[in-house]
């Protein structure tokens, strides 16, 4: 569908229009007085937020990012789906899983009775996805930018068996100074220690980043807070759907590894991730569904 089509059908006057991005990509731009964001048709992205009360974005979004077909863009709220990490079989399928390096559908925008922008984009199985992976689904992203940010994903199973799924908002937070974060509420979790080849380990007080840092928290609880001293705020992370969280910096050596990030740039990220991942496994019933949420808020002393 043509911008101007999309402008036709889903813009929202003054609060939001669709323009040609990078890589030629449609882009959802949103001005609603409460907030600005960005939001990629292309991976079903959200790319960038940031509350009129803020003088800095909520998420990093690399420079160097690509935008090309079959690339996953490197910042914002990637969607692994429908699974999290490597192909869980083995057969060669990429990481992450495959709608975070494809175009979705625009299924609906709106406004809440409060003035927040409701988004909605969709994508359903066809031949080339059941050659991927062979089930029948809808899957929809529900984004609401307001002084908060929402982000749903509702997996719909059209088959007559059910399926299992791993996901995650592979959120990327933009933060100050990596040196002065910490990230409060995995206190005494236990977590996968994947810099260490997957040893299982208690979390120790609040999760700091003094090198790499790669780990799946287990039958967590579902609110965590970056506090971040650098911009002197913290910011609040509230999810439903998830028993597991994942906290990543890629540090100076992948970060410098990485073509589509600076050798800087682990300073001034981190991921916080609400999951279903490793042990937390989803089964999605026959002509059932499952909703994954977070909630993305930003608070100041």
């Amino acid at each position: 569908m043509s911008i101007d089509q999309l402008n036709t059908d889903y813009s929202i006057a003054g609060h939001l229009t669709f323009a040609s991005g990078n890589g030629g990509f449609p882009m959802i731009h949103i001005d609603n007085g409460q907030a600005k964001a960005l939001i990629s048709v292309y991976s079903g992205q959200v790319l960038s937020f940031q509350p009129a009360t803020e003088t800095a974005d909520l998420m990093f979004l690399s420079d160097k990012a690509y935008y090309a077909e079959g690339k996953a863009i490197k910042g914002g709220v990637p969607i692994c789906w429908p699974w999290f990490g490597p192909d869980p079989e083995g057969l060669g399928r990429p990481a992450h899983g495959f709608v975070r390096n494809r175009l979705w559908n625009v299924v609906n925008t709106g406004t809440t009775p409060d003035g927040a922008t409701e988004v909605t984009l969709g994508l359903k199985d066809t031949e080339e996805t059941r050659a991927i992976w062979p089930q029948a689904f809808e899957l929809a992203i529900a984004i609401t930018i307001g002084t908060t940010l929402t982000v749903e994903l509702i997996t719909r199973n059209l088959g007559d068996k059910a399926f299992p799924l791993t996901q995650a908002f592979h959120t990327y937070f933009l933060v100050g100074d990596i040196n002065r974060v910490q990230v409060l509420g995995l206190e005494n979790s236990q977590y996968l220690d994947k810099v260490d080849g997957g040893v299982e380990k208690t979390q120790v007080g609040a999760v700091v980043a003094v090198g790499e840092v790669d780990r799946i928290y287990l039958d967590v609880t579902n609110e965590f807070v970056i506090d971040d001293a650098a911009l002197n705020r913290r910011i609040r992370i509230k999810s439903s759907g998830s028993k597991s969280a994942v906290v990543w910096n890629p540090w100076v050596k992948i970060s410098a590894s990485m073509a589509d990030l600076d050798d800087s740039d682990y300073q001034r990220l981190i991921c916080v991730e609400t999951t279903n991942a490793a042990t937390d496994i989803v089964e999605v019933p026959a002509k059932g569904e499952f909703r994954l949420a977070a909630v993305y808020s930003v608070e100041h002393d």
